[in-house]
C-alpha cells in the first residue's frame, strides 16, 4: 500500500507539473529566482523608498532573459504598482513640478520608440550609469547649501527627456529623474507622490509602442500575470516606510540607491 500511495503521489505531482508546463509562461527556475526579488525591489522604489533601486530590476531579470523581454514582463506589473502608489499618494504630489517634467518625460518615450533597436541596451545602460555616478560625484564634491538655488528649468527638461527615454528602454528612468528632483529637497512623501504620478503617466504611454514593437505577447503577459500578486506588496511596504523615515535618512538611502544603480548600469554597459 505504501508503494501504491507513493506512486499515486508521484502521479499527482507529475500531472500538476504537466499542467504547469502547458501554460505559456517562462518555466526556467533561474528566471523566477531573479524575478521575485526584482519585482519586490521595483515596488519599494515605486513608493519612493529606496529610490533608484528599481532601476536594477530589469538588469537583474536580464540575467535570465533578454532585456527587451524583461522590460515587457515588467510593464503590466509597473501599472499595478502605479495604481497602488497613486491611490495612497496622489494628493501629495507637486503639481507645478509635474507640469515642468511630465511633457519632457513623454517626449523621452517617443525618442525611445524611434531609437529602439538603433541604440543597444548596453549602450543606454552605460551612458545612464556614467551620468548617474557623475551626478553623485558632483553632489559629494559640492554639497548643497540651504541658500542654493534649485536646478535651472532647462536642466529639468533635458533630464525629463532622459528619464522618459531610459524608462522606455529598460524601466531605468529613476536616475535622471532623481538627478533633478533630489536637489530640490522635497518632503519625502511629496517626492514619492511626484515620482509616482510622473512614472505612472510615462509607463501608461509605453503600451502602444511596446505592442507595436512586438514586445506584448502571450508568454510575457502570462508570466507577468503570475508575478502580479507581488506587485503591490513592495509598494505598500515602501509607502509605510516613507511615511515613518527621517528625511535625512531618506535622502541617504536615495543617494545610496543611485550609487548602486549607477555602478551596476555602467558595469552592464562596459561588460
Amino acid at each position: 500500500r505504501s508503494g501504491k500511495g507513493q506512486t499515486s503521489h508521484n502521479c499527482r505531482l507529475m500531472t500538476a507539473w504537466n499542467a504547469w508546463s502547458e501554460w505559456p509562461l517562462i518555466h526556467d527556475p533561474a528566471f523566477w529566482a531573479v524575478a521575485v526579488p526584482a519585482v519586490l525591489m521595483m515596488g519599494l522604489s515605486k513608493s519612493g523608498f529606496l529610490g533608484g533601486f528599481g532601476s536594477l530590476a530589469v538588469p537583474l531579470m536580464s540575467l535570465a532573459v533578454p532585456v527587451p523581454q524583461a522590460a515587457a514582463i515588467m510593464l503590466p506589473l509597473l501599472l499595478v504598482m502605479d495604481a497602488t502608489g497613486l491611490q495612497q499618494l496622489w494628493k501629495h504630489c507637486d503639481r507645478a513640478l509635474l507640469r515642468r517634467l511630465l511633457p519632457a518625460g513623454l517626449l523621452g518615450t517617443l525618442v525611445g520608440t524611434l531609437l529602439f533597436g538603433v541604440l543597444s541596451t548596453r549602450t543606454v545602460a552605460g551612458v545612464v550609469g556614467a551620468l548617474t555616478l557623475l551626478f553623485l560625484a558632483q553632489r559629494l564634491a559640492f554639497p548643497p547649501r540651504a541658500d542654493h538655488a534649485p536646478p535651472p528649468r532647462p536642466v529639468g527638461f533635458v533630464l525629463g527627456i532622459a528619464s522618459g527615454f531610459t524608462s522606455f528602454v529598460a524601466h531605468a528612468g529613476s536616475p535622471p529623474f532623481n538627478a533633478y528632483v533630489l536637489p530640490l529637497r522635497l518632503n519625502p512623501v511629496t517626492y514619492a507622490a511626484t515620482a509616482a504620478v510622473f512614472f505612472a503617466a510615462v509607463n501608461l504611454s509605453k503600451w502602444i509602442p511596446y505592442a507595436w514593437l512586438g514586445l506584448i505577447d502571450g508568454r510575457n503577459m502570462v508570466t507577468s500575470l503570475a508575478l502580479m500578486p507581488l506587485a503591490p506588496i513592495g509598494v505598500w511596504l515602501g509607502i509605510r516606510a516613507t511615511r515613518r523615515i527621517d528625511p535625512s535618512w531618506f535622502y541617504r538611502l536615495a543617494y545610496a540607491g543611485m550609487a548602486l544603480t549607477g555602478a551596476k548600469l555602467l558595469y552592464d554597459g562596459l561588460r
